[in-house]
């Protein structure tokens, strides 16, 4: 499945358009290590639309803001930080069961190390 992902990094003043491979799972069925793949992603994307061409950099899921939000049908998620914003979406998704997930994910992720994505 490829996730489109919107970026907007702080200081610029248009949104640049990635994508996210690492999601197998239409959104419905989505376990926990989904929705962890689709945040590391969106701080992926994040990072190479304000430093191209680095690779393997490191994604800890704290430091952000995220809300879900109704959009079209779906789900949008949304993420904030001082780099600039990313949202991913929509998707077909219950928006309780895709906060508990992300709320679940975020909590693992306080007592665990940073992950390095390749």
């Amino acid at each position: 499945m490829q996730i489109q992902v919107d970026v907007w990094i702080r200081g610029t003043d248009f949104a640049t358009t990635k994508h996210i491979e690492s999601v197998v799972r239409e959104p419905d069925a989505w376990i926990e290590d989904d929705v962890r793949a689709i945040l590391e992603g969106m701080l992926h994307a994040m990072d190479e639309a304000k430093n191209p061409g680095l690779a393997n950099r490191v994604a800890a899921l704290r430091g952000f803001s995220w809300i879900v939000n109704p959009f079209e049908g779906g789900v949008l998620i949304a993420i904030e930080m001082t780099l600039g914003a990313a949202v991913a979406g929509p998707f077909g998704i219950d928006k309780a069961r895709l906060e508990e997930m992300i709320t679940r994910v975020l909590a693992a992720s306080n007592t665990a190390p940073p992950s390095v994505v390749h």
